[in-house]
């Protein structure tokens, strides 16, 4: 791409917002109210916000979808490098302004990767439309799946190649809502690196982003949404600072942050791990002690059938019955022309009632696909699911959904009734089972949503979506339930909701399965962690042996929590969990021996039960 220099901020911006305000069709409410914004060439933003604030219906209005597509009233004005967007079509905004969805899959309309990256300059008649895909396609490192159909892909792939499609445009502003949802960790960070290349190159970048730590590392500056308009738009030093702002619109500071506030209560704080580490040294700050780190190489290949290694074995398991074991388990797909492609190889795995799993690995290791043959959708090629003592090849999914939930990834994909209300009631009120009414009002008022009950469940946050499907899945009073991607696309509110409400679960649930690429819902709630790669569990472990395993990591395209590699990195083996037992194991050197974990946010607590 060539580059294009960033404008000094005295020439026309790349996105202005005059008074602006819309509300949609039916609303009872204006969802944005009065927006004056102000967006540089050449600035790195980072819109943030709570579910619900306005941050996507505001950049939405950058491309022309509103009102173009998106009809309502609307005041005020938007001016893309000078141009207002009511001037233009969204095709020719399209030239100068690429976005890519938060319902990303939604955005790809070709049949192959290659086709869709080349669908938009082949269709603008530009003749270096070849070159254009092959570079995006490289920039992104998905050349591999040029030739794959786009429904043959994972949820991160999905993303990767919709991202693909709007670099071939080479626009010179992009927006990016939820940049890193369905990624694993390890793309996420190239993402953003590559999102930072393009900036640095001369692109506006606009993202949409729950993750502080990626806002601290990326941005240049953030806009915080509230109420459907920005309270603030400041350098990024400046914004993350501001902790009280962040954290009473759902955007707790990054954990670095917390960590230096939790010590200091004024003055700068560090924004990144390296230079925590150094904060911390420079105040006299270091580990009391350092424990050392499980003993015995790492895992190189499969265990064996159901088996943690012993130094690792969450205590009493072997006593627990078994969920659910999978035995020997091959599977994958035929493509178009005939070629096997394999997803799990040989498989073999036991989950055990009482266990809190988080299934981990790269884009397209096979973590959807395990979790839809436990449910019964798909059996293996080869070898045997059993659940709760029943083969999955002799039952149907229905029969079997007695016994197993499965929240899908797209908490919409779950709503088929009219209300919350139905829709929860949906399995318990069909199986005829007694009681069916008092136990959907119990669930509504377990998960906070009596008061929407009668909302239609694709209309609601994506918050409240979430609750609404853990809702489901408590009514159904399965003995294994089954989430994936619970937390994606959540601000860290409401995502601390969802890990909470998962933890409550034991109550009801014998089992609980998550699959996952947030290494925070990990480290909080997990007591066993199960790493996919190639078709195979490469670790079968906990959370703080898994991030003690850089070569695991490293394999997985895995990355742990800031706090964890804060400990690493000064010395903490295994590393903490948590801000609090940071701070814990930093205590003896500390003026106050003791930080409750009352000062620090819900999600940085101390976990106690899997300890």
């Amino acid at each position: 791409m060539t580059p294009v220099p960033a404008a000094p901020a005295s020439e026309v911006p790349a996105i202005e917002v005059e008074d602006l305000w819309f509300r949609y069709p039916g609303a009872a409410d204006d969802t944005l109210r009065g927006v004056d914004l102000r967006i540089e060439q050449g600035d790195f933003v980072a819109v943030v916000g709570g579910n619900g604030s306005g941050k996507t219906t505001l950049c939405k209005t950058f491309n022309g979808l509103v009102p173009h597509f998106w009809s309502g009233d609307l005041v005020g004005s938007v001016r893309i490098l000078g141009e207002d967007t009511q001037d233009l079509t969204v095709a020719a905004l399209s030239h100068r302004i690429g976005y890519v969805y938060q319902d990303f899959a939604a955005q790809l309309v070709r049949p192959t990767v290659r086709d869709e990256v080349t669908f938009a300059p082949v269709n603008f008649g530009l003749d270096d439309w070849s070159e254009r895909a092959d570079t995006a396609l490289a920039a992104l490192d998905i050349t591999e799946l040029a030739d794959r159909f786009t429904w043959q892909l994972s949820g991160g792939q999905q993303h990767l190649t919709a991202l693909a499609s709007v670099m071939a445009l080479r626009p010179r502003v992009i927006v990016v809502d939820e940049p890193v949802a369905e990624l694993d960790p390890a793309r996420a960070t190239e993402i953003y690196e590559r999102l930072a290349q393009l900036n640095r190159e001369g692109t506006t970048v606009v993202v949409i982003e729950h993750h502080a730590e990626f806002v601290a590392r990326y941005a240049r500056s953030v806009v915080l949404m509230a109420d459907g308009a920005p309270r603030w738009h400041l350098p990024v030093a400046d914004a993350l600072a501001r902790t009280s702002d962040l954290d009473d619109a759902g955007i707790p500071a990054p954990q670095v942050v917390a960590v230096a506030r939790a010590l200091e209560q004024d003055g700068p704080v560090p924004l990144t791990v390296p230079d925590a580490a150094r904060w911390l040294d420079e105040r006299g700050h270091r580990p009391a002690r350092a424990r050392q780190a499980p003993t015995g190489p790492a895992p190189t290949g499969q265990a064996p059938a159901g088996q943690v290694p012993a130094t690792t074995r969450p205590r009493g398991q072997g006593e627990a019955a078994v969920a659910a074991r999978l035995s020997g388990v091959v599977h994958g797909y035929r493509s178009v022309s005939g070629a096997w492609n394999p997803v799990l190889d040989g498989l073999d795995l036991t989950l055990r009632e009482g266990e809190r799993v988080a299934l981990v690995g790269s884009n397209g290791a096979g973590k959807s696909t395990l979790l839809r043959l436990l449910t019964g959708l798909k059996v293996p090629r080869s070898g045997d699911v059993v659940v709760g003592g029943t083969n999955t090849k002799t039952v149907s999914a229905s029969q079997l959904s007695d016994q197993v939930c499965y929240l899908y990834q797209r908490p919409e994909q779950m709503f088929v009734k009219d209300s919350v209300r139905a829709d929860v009631g949906y399995f318990p009120v069909d199986r005829k089972r007694s009681g069916a009414d008092e136990l959907v009002e119990r669930v509504l008022d377990r998960v906070r949503l009596a008061e929407l009950a009668d909302r239609d469940g694709r209309l609601l946050s994506g918050g409240q979506q979430r609750r609404a499907t853990l809702a489901i899945g408590l009514a159904m009073q399965p003995a294994l339930l089954l989430l994936d991607e619970p937390t994606s696309s959540l601000d860290v509110r409401s995502r601390d909701d969802v890990i909470e409400m998962l933890a409550a679960l034991a109550e009801h649930i014998r089992c609980v399965v998550v699959a996952t690429h947030d290494m925070h819902l990990v480290a909080e709630w997990a007591d066993r962690v199960i790493v996919l790669d190639g078709g195979r569990i490469i670790e079968d472990t906990d959370p703080a042996t898994l991030f003690s395993r850089p070569g695991v990591l490293t394999r997985a395209r895995l990355v742990p929590p800031q706090v964890a590699q804060l400990g690493a990195t000064i010395g903490m083996l295994p590393p903490p969990l948590s801000v609090a037992e940071l701070l814990a194991r930093l205590a003896p050197n500390l003026p106050d021996a003791h930080l409750p974990d009352a000062h620090l946010p819900d999600a940085h607590r101390t976990r106690t039960d899997a300890r």
